[in-house]
């Protein structure tokens, strides 16, 4: 049995391949994920997981040098986007809209959907290097 970090199998995988530049999502139960994306299904019930729970849990294992964010999650719901801010501290954001986040799920190497119900609760994550 896995003893620290990330148990659940997918995420932990998808991770453990990411290499710079590479790029994975974490959404809300709303965000629609193409069918050519991996989709890591985690909706339980409304809002669990949290999507901050699960960004917390991703940003433990995962090295990362840039969020995308939707510019209407910073409108609409500021609450999630100043969460983001705290969890990543001074990595870049780059806000989009969210027809262009919709865009780049395809290039993501998964979508990790949780149970949030909060409007634009959704980050794109590009993986860094640790050195």
């Amino acid at each position: 049995m896995k003893k620290i970090g990330i148990l659940n199998s997918c995420i932990s995988n998808v991770i453990s391949k990411m290499g710079h530049n590479d790029m994975i999502a974490i959404g809300d139960c709303g965000l629609p994920i193409p069918d050519e994306t991996m989709r890591i299904d985690l909706a339980l019930i409304k809002n669990i997981p949290t999507f901050i729970d699960t960004l917390k849990a991703v940003l433990l294992e995962l090295q990362i040098e840039e969020a995308i964010v939707a510019v209407e999650t910073k409108d609409v719901s500021p609450s999630v986007f100043d969460a983001i801010k705290n969890e990543i501290d001074d990595v870049k954001i780059t806000l989009v809209t969210h027809e262009e986040l919709k865009n780049l799920l395809k290039d993501c190497k998964a979508v990790i959907r949780t149970g949030e119900q909060t409007p634009y609760a959704n980050v794109i994550l590009k993986s860094g290097v640790v050195f």
